[in-house]
């Protein structure tokens, strides 16, 4: 049985495999290059993109336990995890960064995990830095009351998840020769890696400063499947400042993507993504005839 085949998370009916669609753009065109939209924006109305693929196997792991996770106040895992709880039945706990966050109004995002049911335990950062240490994850389940609950963890990022994206890398066999998507916690691209046919590479943008992802994807895939898989690489120059950040000339080029491809563009990690491969491409990055498909993982909140 598979993690989609599990009873309940069938029953939420995705659309598998996610719409492959063709972005007609001369800007990629004049360089040789076919680019086509992997729309895993479209698998489901509320457990969007990537998030279904590594949610899945973590909701049928639980067996109908609660499920605590973590994240920062505009977290798409947290709204995920959340809206999956509702969908569900199951309880969900939310650990939120920002120990500060407690005492004033919900943001958007956390209004809309708590109004799905989602059960807000906020602490402050340092412990939540340290949340892998076992002795703080576990005080913190105790604080929270979820001592008991299955443990997701930030960005549901674990080789359960990993195995989950690995069906992306195969939904694209045949389709194209390289696959770009952005990291946030890199689960998504160990998987995708995985999945991919020999002599076909994935590409990362993160969305995050720092540089850590490469030892981090090492991990998951060591984790998942024993060790390394498929080809992959990074390219760390277009986070724009770090998450949840953009700038003006970003938020210009998405609303230009959104009018050429009538396709809404997420700014904090897929218009990203998609401005790195349009440089990429200008910079010659790609070879002439290269099919390059970019994986749309969501889409704007609210």
């Amino acid at each position: 049985m598979t993690s989609t085949d599990a009873p309940g998370i069938a029953a939420l009916s995705p659309r598998l495999p996610s719409p492959l669609q063709e972005a007609v753009d001369d800007r990629f065109e004049r360089h040789g290059v076919r680019l086509l939209l992997k729309r895993d924006d479209l698998i489901h109305p509320e457990l969007v993109g990537n998030k279904w693929r590594k949610l899945a196997p973590n909701l049928a792991a639980a067996d109908g336990r609660a499920v605590v996770t973590f994240g920062g106040a505009y977290s798409n895992h947290l709204r995920a995890t959340a809206a999956a709880g509702r969908l569900l039945g199951l309880s969900t706990v939310g650990v939120v960064r920002g120990q500060e966050l407690a005492g004033r109004p919900l943001n958007p995002s956390l209004a809309r995990c708590a109004a799905d049911g989602m059960r807000l335990h906020f602490v402050d950062r340092s412990t939540y830095r340290r949340k892998s240490d076992p002795g703080t994850l576990a005080a913190v389940l105790r604080a929270a009351g979820a001592e008991d609950a299955h443990i997701v963890p930030e960005g549901g990022s674990n080789a359960a998840a990993v195995r989950g994206c690995r069906a992306l890398g195969e939904e694209l066999d045949g389709h194209a020769d390289v696959v770009a998507l952005a990291c946030g916690t890199g689960g998504t691209l160990a998987g995708l890696a995985a999945g991919l046919a020999p002599g076909r590479r994935a590409l990362g943008i993160p969305v995050l400063k720092g540089g850590f992802l490469t030892g981090d994807i090492r991990r998951l895939q060591e984790e998942a499947f024993g060790g390394p898989r498929g080809a992959w690489s990074l390219d760390d120059r277009f986070h724009f400042g770090g998450y949840a950040r953009t700038t003006p000339e970003l938020e210009s080029f998405a609303e230009d993507f959104e009018q050429r491809h009538g396709l809404p563009v997420e700014r904090l990690y897929v218009a990203k993504m998609l401005y790195g491969l349009l440089l990429l491409t200008r910079e010659g990055a790609f070879a002439r005839g290269t099919t390059l498909a970019a994986v749309v993982t969501g889409r704007p909140f609210p």
